[in-house]
């Protein structure tokens, strides 16, 4: 497949995008509207959702110390409750552990539970895990989902390309019950319309997480042959930038 066309359409239409796509044993493939070296892919991309992965991935890291348990009770209602994606707020039953609670934050991308999870370990404890433990170097964590108020005073989510790929090392690093129980979140994520758009329906488990909102689009994952993400942000025509997702998409099955 010719990976520059449809790149080329992100770049013509003023979007700020970087693509990246590993097959086993082959050399990985970089694209961005500013580098195409990866490890100088230090851009920063507002995060959307793609922020519920390292959020994950610090629990995990808190959980080793016994900092958190995911068998521990959530109170659905210490948060404001915010909608938005998922459907937390609607529930009955307003006290689940908070395993239920991290699988709402990744299947469905549901923000009241992501807030909660952020309370729970607290943003500065967050910011020094994705920096000291996790190793992402310009990941950055200011404010909670869907804090329109903070949005306005210049607080947003940051994530970067190499910060992305980065990700993929924490996941290998992961001990295999961790791993598993992560990658059992990851590959029911309820959102399609991205890379996995023109992919045949139950034929390919993608384990990736997807972030949306007003510009910004976002898919990143990889599946048992292959690692792939597209960032991209500035977007202004969001129907054709779908078709690039789908195009590049396929690059999983191909």
């Amino acid at each position: 497949m010719e990976i520059l066309s449809p790149l080329r359409q992100l770049q013509n239409d003023g979007c700020q995008y970087a693509f990246y796509f590993a097959r086993d044993g082959q050399q990985p493939v970089f694209h961005s509207s500013e580098t195409s070296n990866p490890e100088c892919a230090s851009t920063l991309f507002l995060s959307a959702s793609i922020i519920k992965v390292p959020i994950l991935l610090a629990w995990v890291h808190l959980e080793r110390t016994g900092f958190v348990h995911r068998g521990e009770l959530c109170n659905l209602d210490d948060e404001p409750q915010v909608e938005g994606a998922g459907f937390s707020w609607l529930l009955r039953a307003r006290q689940l552990p908070y395993q239920d609670v991290l699988l709402m934050m990744i299947a469905l991308s549901d923000n009241l539970c992501t807030n909660l999870v952020i309370r729970r370990i607290g943003i500065d404890r967050l910011q020094k895990v994705f920096h000291d433990t996790l190793g992402l170097q310009d990941t950055q964590i200011q404010r909670k989902l869907m804090d329109y108020d903070a949005r306005a005073r210049g607080l947003d989510n940051w994530i970067s390309a190499r910060d992305c790929i980065r990700l993929y090392d924490c996941i290998d690093q992961l001990r295999h019950d961790e791993r598993a129980w992560v990658e059992s979140m990851l590959a029911v994520n309820q959102d399609d319309l991205l890379l996995r758009r023109s992919v045949q329906r139950d034929t390919l488990t993608f384990y990736h997480k997807t972030g949306s909102m007003t510009g910004v689009l976002h898919d990143w994952g990889y599946t048992d042959r292959c690692r792939i993400f597209l960032l991209t942000q500035n977007v202004k025509d969001e129907p054709a930038a779908y078709h690039v997702f789908g195009q590049l998409g396929r690059l999983m099955v191909d």
